[in-house]
């Protein structure tokens, strides 16, 4: 490959590899191996290679896609519209970028005015209605097929069967997000403790799991809530001019939107809205990991376009992680006011949701059995609000 040279070469290979594998178990096995913040790291720097060296750009590299292939247990659905991730602003300085090569390309002199929601943190979803009817059901998959998780979908209580009113297109596809609230996770992890069971890590965890179900009678036990924030296949074509005016269409025919949807203007509404919802964020009773942004004219969307990946029109402005990966230094024994005895693992510095993490409890000795933590592993903390940090996984 002329002009790259080899360590570049054999990095992004490197990179790749581990991006694959990292996919394959995230999106189909619904086993996560590191976290988010590191699988986006690791993505950005193929980027940036791929960007300084264009040749090393390959079909298959997971730049030019957005996931993995579905599980063979479920049947496959083709979507009509792919289903496209969105790029990640993960600092002010990347929103900013984002806001003016946007009032560049559409060439604007007053601020853009963007739809603004929370980014729930749970699993996407194509619900597909003919004549109001739900007809079928998808994940993202690999954003050109996704999984038929039709039945399973249909014993979410949130999720109309058949749309309310009148008015809706012959053929309507709703996009969204399936995700379990905090007070179903925590009651969720409380019966499989109780029950010898191992607590799923965390509740987008448990939301794909409780989906992904073969049996739908295990999903309809668990607490999943479903909330639409977009569209796929429409008959008949746009429903308003603007996606924020589209999207305030839907709860009168039964589907649920976030009650913090909103349209700012330009980039300082923006920062003020992603602001507002992180003072907010643990108070919500959902997980989140971020805050979407729309380009509310949908003419401007159009002009805008797409790139390989993503819609040039949307960015998500992350917030710092809520776990991170460093390595077990020590377990040392703290015995409180009550007598009780709680073993802390000692750590490697590292920040986490936005503070330096030193210590995180391990609970009790049967917690360290049952993760099988051990001094020199890398492991997983987990901080949430004002939760003490925990080691969720080796």
């Amino acid at each position: 490959m002329m002009g790259v040279p080899q360590t570049e070469s054999e990095r992004a290979q490197t990179l790749r590899a581990k991006i694959d594998r990292y996919n394959y178990h995230y999106y189909v096995l619904d086993d996560p191996l590191i976290p988010d913040s590191e699988f986006d790291r690791l993505l950005y720097e193929l980027q940036q290679l791929e960007a300084r060296y264009p040749d090393l750009v390959t079909p298959d590299s997971p730049t030019q896609r957005v996931g993995a292939k579905p599980l063979e247990a479920f049947a496959q659905i083709a979507h009509k519209v792919p289903m496209l991730s969105l790029g990640n602003a993960l600092s002010d300085r990347e929103l900013e970028d984002f806001d003016r090569r946007l009032t560049e390309r559409l060439e604007v002199a007053g601020p853009i005015v963007y739809a603004a929601e929370p980014k729930l943190d749970g699993l996407a979803i194509n619900l597909r209605y003919e004549s109001g009817v739900l007809v079928e059901a998808a994940t993202r998959g690999d954003g050109m097929q996704g999984e038929d998780v039709t039945q399973n979908v249909r014993t979410i209580p949130s999720v109309p069967l058949r749309l309310r009113e009148s008015g809706w297109p012959d053929v309507l596809e709703v996009r969204g997000e399936i995700y379990m609230p905090t007070a179903g996770f925590s009651k969720l992890n409380e019966t499989a403790l109780a029950n010898g069971e191992k607590p799923f890590a965390n509740p987008r965890n448990a939301a794909a799991g409780s989906l992904r179900q073969l049996d739908p009678r295990v999903t309809a036990q668990r607490p999943l809530a479903f909330v639409c924030y977009g569209f796929g296949e429409l008959s008949g074509g746009e429903l308003a001019a603007t996606h924020s005016a589209a999207i305030r269409l839907l709860p009168r025919w039964g589907l649920r939107i976030s009650p913090e949807l909103k349209c700012v203007a330009g980039l300082a509404g923006c920062q003020q809205y992603f602001q507002e919802i992180g003072s907010r964020r643990y108070q919500l009773g959902y997980e989140i990991d971020g805050v979407v942004f729309k380009v509310d004219d949908l003419q401007q969307q159009r002009s805008l376009g797409f790139v390989s990946r993503a819609p040039r029109w949307a960015i998500a402005r992350k917030f710092p992680a809520q776990e991170e990966m460093t390595r077990l230094l020590a377990i040392d024994l703290q015995v409180g006011r009550t007598g009780a005895i709680t073993p802390v693992a000692r750590l490697e510095p590292v920040n986490v949701a936005g503070v330096t993490v030193t210590n995180a409890t391990l609970h009790n000795a049967e917690e360290i059995r049952r993760k099988d933590v051990r001094v020199g592993d890398m492991v997983i903390i987990r901080r949430a609000g004002d939760v003490i940090p925990q080691v969720v996984r080796v």
